[in-house]
């Protein structure tokens, strides 16, 4: 038996490996920089994690998911191997000790976002430590082909330098030929080993529904397939009606999207794990690493924007290799206007332009000036000051974000603060004649020394930890306090930041990233095109379009897609179908959704059939809708 085989049987309790993952193990194990293509739920972690326990040393992991990353830590300490994740929000000073951690605690697994190695002091802590493999997770950010480049990834080749003997395995789900040579490029890596598994998923079935009542189809198939589902769509708004729409309807819901708090997040998302619901209906912030075997049904309920993240999200249903579905539901008019609304979001150079020296002017950063310069940030209140169109500003933003001209945060976060109008006696007082109150006010006056003296920033998180309350509790107090006048407390959203990382030189940082806009424009017109010709594509199977688009040949259909369904069904002799229709309405009246579904007719086929029908006086269609024996 393998070291390999040893090390998965004695953590993980497999008896053998997934396609793909002892070739790569083995790449690795030889020493070998490999680049592996694996479509979402190949198990890519099991391919740095054995063999990072197998070499004496510790292995670099860097991955864009803080959730993904705590995920895995947590997976990892529960077998009994050491793990340890520097995600945000954590002091330098407990950076340092994880460091230390990593450096003399024989630590195996060091987890780190890509925007860590922004840092120079964590990079040249990083040098020193014994690393033994350098595993690359969502490698395609690093490419700008990709459907979610991340500019902080273009860091990552500087490791190459550092660990020249170090191998480095890049892992992706989702890479079309062009990405998968950029990869490469990028992370200097361009005599890697190559494995690819196939992109094809036997037991799942790709549906596109071109309805006009989308919501009343995705009904139907929910109620069919009680199991985990989710539901994708393109906005925060439509996550809240969509969910509202599914409880009016009997169905257990809950939504995702990326403006909720974190705590939020991980209680909905625990609702939805542990089945209390069963549909999340969730924006594409419910992304990568989304890891629950059984989930049913994948369904779109709008137009995706290309389709690496369709392949991507509709994969995550049949992970058990039971049967699953993957559905797209579009109505003329998505496909009718995407392209013009899609085009009409895009910034060009002026807008950019535009966009650019109207943030500078709002936040007063003169010519030559503003670098490092941080601010907080509303995007709705910017746009309505300068009268810009949302969605079009906030991809110029982005867009410059990704360039490194601007840092965008998303914090997402209740900026509190507090101080005391009373004095000290009478906080004593105060706790003396409420104690139910005094653990908590004790607690902040230990915490905060200064508050009876200033405006002090203020953290109820902490306080409730340190009390051993709950946040709630502690902010229904400093509501109470104030409305007695016992102190003064400010609250707002303080949900982004922008940091200038250069000096504002209007024309001459725009001109400078040009190029780039024109290749993000072009790009993502073509993968719009994409999404479209899959959709109206009608003679082939969905299942062949996909592996197409990824490079990948299929020599036969899959058979259980929806244009193989389809081409099955047409087979049948519709020349029976009124007679059919005739014996269903001698027993009660029907409708037509009712009459397609007892036949299993095609629609087309149906509604044909009951035109000749009516036109021959054999049936009637009553006010009701619905249709009739004619006596």
């Amino acid at each position: 038996m393998s070291k390999a085989l040893e090390i998965l049987k004695q953590y993980w309790k497999h008896d053998s490996f997934r396609s793909l993952q002892e070739e790569v193990i083995n790449s690795v194990l030889e020493g070998k920089d490999t680049l592996a293509l694996m479509p979402t739920g190949g198990g890519k972690s099991i391919c740095f994690q054995v063999p990072a326990m197998i070499n004496e040393g510790l292995c670099l992991v860097i991955s864009p998911l803080i959730a993904l990353m705590k995920d895995q830590v947590q997976n990892l300490q529960n077998k009994g191997i050491k793990a340890i994740a520097l995600t945000g929000g954590i002091s330098e000073n407990d950076i340092i000790d994880l460091l230390d951690n990593c450096q003399f605690g024989n630590y195996k697994f060091l987890y780190l976002s890509p925007e860590r190695l922004q840092n120079d002091w964590i990079v040249e802590r990083i040098k020193n430590l014994p690393i033994n493999l350098i595993a690359i997770d969502e490698a395609h950010c690093i490419s700008h082909w990709g459907h979610d480049f991340r500019p902080a990834y273009l860091k990552i080749n500087k490791l190459k330098e550092y660990f020249p003997k170090v191998p480095f395995l890049a892992l992706t789900a989702t890479a079309t030929a062009r990405v998968q040579k950029d990869i490469l490029e990028q992370l200097t890596i361009s005599d890697a080993a190559f494995f690819s598994k196939s992109f094809s998923r036997e037991n799942l079935s790709y549906m596109v529904f071109e309805v006009e009542d989308k919501f009343h189809l995705a009904e139907q198939i929910l109620r069919k397939n009680p199991e985990p589902s989710i539901i994708y769509v393109t906005n925060r708004k439509s996550c809240t009606d969509t969910v509202s729409q599914l409880e009016t309807l009997g169905f257990k819901a809950t939504y995702y999207h990326g403006g909720l708090l974190p705590k939020d997040k991980e209680n909905h998302m625990k609702l939805w794990m542990e089945e209390k619901v069963q549909i999340m209906v969730a924006t594409n912030a419910f992304g990568m690493g989304i890891d629950k075997a059984n989930v049913k049904t994948i369904i779109h309920l709008h137009l995706p924007s290309n389709l690496e993240n369709y392949y991507q999200e509709a994969g995550r249903a049949g992970r058990n290799e039971e049967k699953a579905f993957a559905v797209l539901l579009a109505n003329p008019t998505d496909i009718t206007h995407a392209e013009s609304q899609f085009l009409s979001i895009l910034p060009d150079k002026a807008f950019l332009n535009l966009v650019f020296v109207k943030l500078c002017n709002f936040f007063r950063i003169g010519y030559g000036e503003g670098i490092d310069e941080k601010f907080s940030f509303n995007l709705n209140q910017f746009c309505t000051h300068y009268n810009l169109p949302t969605l079009k500003t906030y991809n110029a933003l982005q867009f410059l974000d990704n360039q490194g001209i601007i840092s965008i945060s998303q914090e997402f976060s209740e900026k509190i603060t507090m101080q005391f109008i009373i004095s000290s006696k009478e906080v004593i007082r105060y706790m003396s004649l409420n104690p139910s109150d005094e653990e908590i006010l004790l607690t902040i006056l230990r915490t905060y020394p200064c508050i009876y003296d200033m405006q002090t920033s203020f953290n109820t998180q902490l306080v409730a930890k340190k009390s051993n309350t709950s946040e709630i509790k502690v902010s229904a107090l400093l509501t109470k306090l104030k409305e007695k006048n016992i102190i003064e407390f400010l609250a707002k959203k303080n949900d982004t930041s922008i940091i200038f990382n250069e000096v504002r030189e209007d024309d001459k940082t725009i001109n400078r990233v040009t190029k780039h806009l024109e290749a993000q424009n072009n790009l993502k017109i073509e993968q719009l095109k994409s999404v479209l010709d899959y959709v109206k594509t009608k003679n082939v199977c969905k299942n062949k379009l996909l592996l197409n688009y990824f490079g990948e040949i299929a020599s036969k259909d899959c058979g259980i897609c929806s244009y193989c369904i389809q081409k099955k069904n047409t087979k049948k002799d519709s020349s029976t179908l009124p007679n059919k229709i005739i014996e269903l309405l001698k027993m009660q009246e029907f409708n037509a959704r009712d009459i397609q579904k007892l036949t299993k007719f095609p629609k087309d086929d149906v509604i044909f059939a009951l035109q000749n029908l009516l036109e021959n006086d054999e049936i009637i269609i009553q006010p009701n809708n619905l249709y009739a024996i004619k006596k």
